[in-house]
């Protein structure tokens, strides 16, 4: 069987807070930007050593803010990746939905690039800062969950095969962990993907199946593979992990 290392990499202050946050066994990398501008050429070099010296079958998720800075960094790591690595981003985008855009240039070496406009915390009308915290805590445990999920810990009907079959392909995508999901949001962009329901063992099966019936209704003309997490907690909550991926716009 084949054993993929998970490389995680935060860029700056929220992709850093993102990574430290992961509680899953897998690579935390940061990086300081602030390092990169002042010593540019050795910085450079360093990362450069470092990512082109990866095993084969390393997942490197990057993990940063959508600045000039960080997109250079992105662009250095992912043009250093050995053969035999998939390269997926996440990227903070507030108030921009990138699958209403253009692909970039930097994300042409990336299987899928998630992002994040911030949206479910904007709306609260928060600070950004405070969009950028709680967002970062969310964003931590919805990839600590997914990790253990294709390390095959926790869930029923999600292995590696149905993910690489989603995200394979240069797409973007969104990765979230709700509480509360709301059904207004444009679900329908989406054309295939992973929904995880993870339930607590207080949850009555028919609270589970009824929160997986309005998101079966709202993609079942999509191309979803639909897996099931039961906690083993005392309480009554459930949470959907949601990984869902298009085609670049043109």
């Amino acid at each position: 069987m084949l054993n993929f290392t998970h490389v995680f990499v935060g860029i700056g202050k929220a992709g850093g807070s993102v990574v430290d946050g992961i509680e899953s066994d897998v690579v935390k990398v940061r990086i300081n930007p602030g390092y990169y501008i002042l010593r540019t050429g050795t910085y450079s070099e360093k990362i450069a050593s470092f990512f082109s010296r990866l095993p084969e079958n390393s997942l490197v998720w990057i993990v940063f803010e959508d600045k000039p800075v960080n997109v250079e960094i992105v662009k250095l790591i992912s043009e250093n990746l050995p053969e035999g690595t998939m390269g997926l981003a996440y990227v903070f985008t507030p108030s921009r939905e990138l699958f209403e855009e253009s692909k970039p240039s930097w994300a042409k070496n990336f299987e899928t690039v998630f992002y994040d406009s911030l949206w479910e915390f904007l709306k609260r009308d928060v600070p950004l800062l405070e969009a950028y915290e709680e967002a970062s805590v969310v964003i931590s445990r919805a990839l600590t969950l997914l990790h253990k999920s294709l390390e095959g810990q926790m869930v029923i009907n999600v292995d590696y095969a149905d993910f690489f079959s989603t995200v394979r392909g240069g797409n973007v995508g969104i990765l979230r962990l709700l509480g509360r999901v709301d059904f207004d949001w444009h679900w329908g962009v989406w054309d295939r993907g992973i929904v995880i329901t993870i339930v607590d063992e207080g949850v009555a099966l028919r609270d589970a199946h009824a929160v997986l019936q309005r998101f079966h209704d709202l993609l079942k003309e999509k191309d979803i593979i639909w897996g099931l997490i039961s906690r083993k907690t005392a309480g009554t909550g459930i949470e959907t992990l949601t990984l869902l991926v298009r085609e670049w716009g043109e």
